[in-house]
């Protein structure tokens, strides 16, 4: 069983800071990958950063120096630490996490529930 449980959405003034946390309850998986997505009223869903568990990262464009995805392993936490938010930054976040199967020669994948961010104008 893959839970995952997200939390730090909420709303903020623009140029204000936002910390999200995702915590995945996974007993007996390796996860690899770790990551937020967001979708905006009237857009898709995007990505908005990732990290595996070596730490690489990987960021949108629309965020990169603005926003810090970091992981514990140990903890099976992600956090996105969101700095000089802008009104357009507004959207429901997403974390994602993935994990292999060997079985199938393929990857799982779970989904928490969302957080709202809003950056008021």
């Amino acid at each position: 069983q893959v839970q995952l449980v997200e939390s730090g959405g909420g709303l903020v003034q623009p140029g204000g800071s936002l910390r999200l946390s995702c915590a995945a309850s996974a007993s007996g998986f390796y996860i690899y990958l770790m990551g937020w997505y967001r979708q905006a009223p009237g857009k898709q869903r995007e990505l908005v950063a990732a990290i595996t568990s070596r730490g690489t990262t990987d960021y949108a464009d629309s965020v990169k120096g603005r926003f810090t995805i970091s992981r514990d392993n140990a903890k099976n936490t992600v956090y996105l630490l969101m700095s000089s938010l802008k009104p357009d930054d507004t959207a429901v976040y997403y974390c994602n996490v993935v994990w292999p199967l060997p079985e199938s020669g393929t990857t799982g994948e779970a989904w928490g529930q969302g957080t709202q961010v809003t950056v008021s104008s």
